[in-house]
């Protein structure tokens, strides 16, 4: 069999398990996975009416980029990112619930030292870029609850039942499953970003971004990918949270989790054309506040995030 025949073979297997995807967890209703940035206009039609400008884009950036900072920062140092970082116009917030993770990989700990670093830098890089038009940080959720984010998101893709919290603090797989739940995400929101940026220098700052991103993601997925081959469970979780995310941005199929196609492991994530996907603004919202529905708020933005682009769509 010819090196160009199973690559044919390998593009309709993973068309395949993306089409067995298309309706799972439609009955979730407001209910389903986790999330972290995104743009794209889903036509140009979309982009006519909706034209936000390139401010607009990166404070939308900017507060996604608030949740991951959090996120790590929390599972790194113990603490959330530092108040000099925070400030702006719109409903200022704080982040709260999160803790330092005890690692026991030391890899898996030098990789979320590099990553919150890495976070930081871009909320520093935005809000020096913005200027006098920066949005504050918004109240973040990356707590423990069971009621909260987290938890609600881990119950929506049956990784924990009912009453049970998710706490993606307590061990170096849980941390990982939760870098998973943003990193992903945010490759497709700065991707789709692109053809809504006007300027050439936003435009590849924007770019220089969705690279490390992709960097962060395909490491996190790596690093699941190598525990889960002892631990199968991990890869199940991926499955699971990708169907879930998917379950909540429209009927396009926009994700996948790490589970092997055919006879090979899916690190990265593409379409058939080996490119990576987008998602748009409200797409994303509907992932960051766990929803199907138009809303300005829920999930890990309690009071929904700051600037003009805020609303998840209805789906």
């Amino acid at each position: 069999m010819t090196d160009d025949i199973l690559a044919i073979e390998a593009l309709e297997r993973r068309a395949s398990r993306r089409e067995e995807r298309r309706d799972f967890f439609r009955t979730l209703g407001a209910m389903a996975a986790f999330g972290s940035a995104g743009f794209a206009a889903s036509s140009q039609s979309a982009m006519a009416q909706s034209a936000p400008s390139d401010g607009d884009i990166l404070n939308f950036a900017l507060n996604l980029e608030y949740l991951e900072a959090n996120f790590y920062s929390y599972a790194v140092f113990g603490t959330p990112i530092d108040t000099k970082y925070t400030s702006g116009s719109g409903n200022a917030g704080t982040a709260t619930g999160g803790r330092k993770v005890n690692f026991t990989d030391p890899v898996v700990a030098q990789y979320a030292k590099e990553i919150a670093q890495d976070e930081i830098a871009h909320v520093d890089f935005l809000r020096k870029n913005l200027g006098t038009a920066v949005v504050a940080q918004p109240a973040i959720d990356v707590g423990t609850d069971p009621n909260g984010a987290f938890s609600s998101a881990a119950r929506a893709a049956g990784l924990i039942s009912g009453g049970a919290s998710f706490d993606p603090y307590s061990s170096d797989e849980n941390f990982l499953l939760g870098a998973f739940i943003f990193e992903d995400v945010g490759v497709t929101a700065y991707k789709g970003a692109a053809p809504l940026i006007t300027s050439k220098t936003y435009l590849e700052a924007a770019a220089g971004i969705l690279a490390v991103e992709a960097y962060h993601a395909g490491l996190v997925r790596t690093s699941l990918y190598r525990k889960g081959i002892a631990t199968p469970a991990l890869i199940d979780a991926t499955e699971a949270i990708s169907k879930a995310r998917d379950s909540l941005d429209g009927s396009s199929d926009l994700d996948q989790g790490i589970a092997n196609i055919g006879d090979a492991s899916n690190i990265v994530p593409l379409d058939s054309n080996g490119l990576a996907y987008s998602r748009t603004n409200g797409q994303v919202l509907n992932i960051a506040y766990l929803t199907n529905m138009a809303t300005a708020r829920g999930g890990f933005f309690p009071n929904g995030v700051n600037g003009s682009i805020n609303m998840s769509a209805a789906n």
